[in-house]
């Protein structure tokens, strides 16, 4: 079995994702390898919390300029994890 540690990357946190915390509902960049098992099982893992879904996509790579150099950013994998209504939400920012 993976390590989960190598499963979940980083989670996302925008002004949008924030707005879903309300919702328990997290975002996290994962390997894009990972199918939807292995992310729910690694976020249980981590997080002592049960896990009711897990939607994921990828995203696209874009194009970038920096000055007359050219290239494109990396394809990542995303996945919108849900937990059930009786599970602790996730602290982020314990350490700050």
């Amino acid at each position: 079995m993976k390590n989960p540690r190598d499963i979940i990357k980083r989670p996302v946190i925008t002004e949008s994702t924030s707005d879903l915390m309300a919702q328990k509902k997290y975002v996290f960049e994962v390997d894009i390898r990972a199918n939807k098992t292995e992310i729910k099982q690694a976020v249980e893992q981590i997080f002592n919390v049960k896990v009711t879904k897990v939607n994921t996509l990828r995203m696209p790579s874009k194009p970038k300029r920096y000055g007359r150099y050219f290239g494109y950013t990396s394809e990542w994998k995303k996945a919108v994890v849900t937990l059930s209504p009786e599970s602790k939400e996730l602290e982020f920012f314990e350490t700050v």
